[in-house]
């Protein structure tokens, strides 16, 4: 407990009367922390603090490395700088040895910055010089940037950028068509086939795969263990909600992600309605947030990699299931978590397959927005994240053009996403009309669309000739479970079946299956890939974290005798 009296031990508060010690010291947290501890850690919600007694080090990760910033010795004060900006940590901060540490939080921060004017010229002093270390910080230390050189029409290009972009992998883009950045690239690089990357330590990959580019950049791309107590098939908010709660619970985790966590959501250019995120957040912020909570924990997360088959146990209920990884390995899982979430459905149309990549995209990939500059770029699709990527690419293009099937939006996109097109000049929504062709041999130049309610000109089915290079498509999208092992019921669409929608003939033990548990027994699905789920990224995140309390049900005394 912290007293008035350790408070006027501390020069910081010598200004302070009687009085002000007692009010401090009646909001003041005493946090103890044994060597190794974390204190608080980049992002995470500030505070302000005092070290009574051990030592902190502090440290910022720059261009993916962890770089010590400085240490803090009895008597310092920190963490004034979120707190006056208004943002998250901006460092992480950890006990060296056994620490003893005063946490105030804003409220009362701020009221004791207004109670003493010499109080607050202290934390003012000190919040200019910590604002010049990470200025000296961000400008000395060595920027070890990954270099993609490639053409934007080349779709391997396009596939590393986005692969190495939401992977959170520091990158530079250097295209050889753009005057400006065509001199940037490596005199050894520029006659190389292409995609190339150059790495930080000066190898040259030539058109690599994904997953080899992955294990070269440092990402995990091969399971450590060969039994685990839960294995995810998927990273999109499900899956990653479900590795965050199921290793921070103690069970032995494995995360699967075949190309880049976060899943479609991913994505998205903004969510606007995810709660706890009033001004709105990524979808690739999201995901970072969830995988570091995940690998903090202890779970492990490998990417480029899939599963090609699960084998259920033997034994209904007890045992492991085999799950089968693309390359034949094979690993133990007391249970596992069906989290594939669903994939863009194709565009049925002649010359869709052949265009694809090369100006036409299925989603929208952050990487490229830039592309989009001073375009005329359409995209299909009713639905908030066609909804989204509209206005995130208003931002660089000339007009974007969403293409509506129906007769309004409002049955298929919020109305807050409705409200922020209306108010964009460069934004126009086209109704009742449908994309009949593409245009095109080696990359897209234009579009048929055919309008299906009277135009201005008076005719019905009126087909508008349209020249662009650029049409992202969001006609909705299907699960693919053709992999999953028959006994594991799906419905006609192919959704996996749990709780209640498993039929008695479908389940083979005495007792009901749980909420989200599939036709057999400790395989559980959440997520989109779940029959009647919510389309939500709240409801996949709470599907996730739902689904590890219920195997820890499934693991329990009951299931093991």
């Amino acid at each position: 407990m912290i007293t008035p009296e350790d408070l006027r031990q501390l020069a910081f508060f010598a200004d302070l009367d009687p009085a002000g010690h007692e009010e401090l010291a009646l909001v003041a947290a005493d946090v103890c922390l044994n060597a190794g501890d974390w204190l608080i850690q980049e992002g995470d919600t500030g505070a302000f603090f005092v070290l009574l007694e051990g030592q902190l080090e502090v440290s910022k990760e720059t261009a993916g490395e962890e770089h010590v910033i400085t240490t803090y010795l009895p008597g310092e004060t920190f963490g004034e700088v979120p707190l006056l900006l208004g943002s998250a940590a901006v460092a992480s901060i950890r006990a060296r040895e056994n620490s003893r540490v005063m946490r105030l939080e804003a409220p009362a921060f701020h009221a004791l910055m207004a109670r003493s004017d010499a109080v607050a010229s202290r934390v003012l002093r000190n919040m200019a010089r910590r604002v010049g270390d990470l200025q000296r910080l961000a400008v000395e230390t060595p920027q070890t940037v990954t270099l993609l050189i490639g053409s934007r029409a080349e779709p391997g290009c396009s596939g590393l950028r986005d692969f190495l972009a939401r992977n959170q992998v520091s990158f530079r883009w250097l295209d050889p068509e753009e005057p400006a950045l065509a001199v940037l690239i490596p005199p050894e690089v520029a006659h190389l086939p292409q995609p190339a990357v150059v790495l930080p330590n000066g190898e040259v990959l030539t058109r690599p795969s994904l997953r080899e580019l992955a294990a070269r950049v440092g990402l995990q791309v091969s399971p450590e263990r060969s039994e685990y107590d839960v294995v995810i098939l998927g990273g999109g908010p499900a899956g990653l909600a479900a590795a965050v709660y199921g290793a921070s619970e103690g069970l032995c985790t494995l995360l699967i992600e075949k190309h880049a966590p976060g899943g479609q959501a991913g994505t998205s250019s903004r969510i606007e309605n995810y709660l706890g995120f009033p001004t709105g957040l990524s979808g690739d912020d999201l995901s970072a947030r969830a995988l570091r909570q995940a690998r903090r924990f202890g779970a492990e997360v490998i990417t480029t990699r899939e599963a090609v088959a699960v084998t259920p146990s033997p034994l209904p209920g007890k045992g492991c299931h085999v799950v089968t990884l693309d390359g034949g390995e094979q690993l133990q899982a007391r249970t596992v978590i069906v989290s594939t979430g669903v994939e863009w459905r194709p565009l049925p149309l002649p010359k869709a397959e052949q265009l694809s990549g090369r100006g036409v995209w299925y989603g929208a990939a952050r990487t490229e927005a830039s592309g989009t500059r001073g375009k005329d770029v359409y995209l299909i699709g009713g639905g908030n994240s066609a909804g989204q990527a509209a206005m995130h690419f208003s931002g660089y293009a000339e007009r974007v053009s969403l293409l509506i099937r129906g007769p309004s939006l409002e049955a298929s996109m919020s109305q807050y996403l409705i409200d922020q097109l209306s108010g964009k000049a460069n934004v126009r929504v086209c109704l009742n009309c449908e994309v009949t062709a593409l245009h095109g041999e080696t990359h897209l130049t234009g579009l048929t669309v055919r309008h299906t309610r009277p135009q201005p000109t008076g005719n019905q089915n009126e087909a508008e000739q349209i020249e662009t290079d650029a049409l992202f498509v969001f006609i909705g999208a299907d699960a693919r479970t053709d992999w999953l092992p028959t006994e594991l019921t799906r419905d006609e669409r192919g959704y996996v079946l749990t709780g209640s929608a498993v039929t008695a003939d479908q389940w083979p033990l005495e007792r009901d299956p749980l909420l989200l548990e599939t036709s057999v027994p400790g395989i559980f699905a959440a997520g989109d890939v779940r029959h009647d789920s919510i389309k939500r990224v709240a409801s996949s995140v709470g599907e996730g974290s739902m689904a590890v309390a219920l195997v820890h049900h499934y693991l329990g005394p009951q299931e093991q005798t």
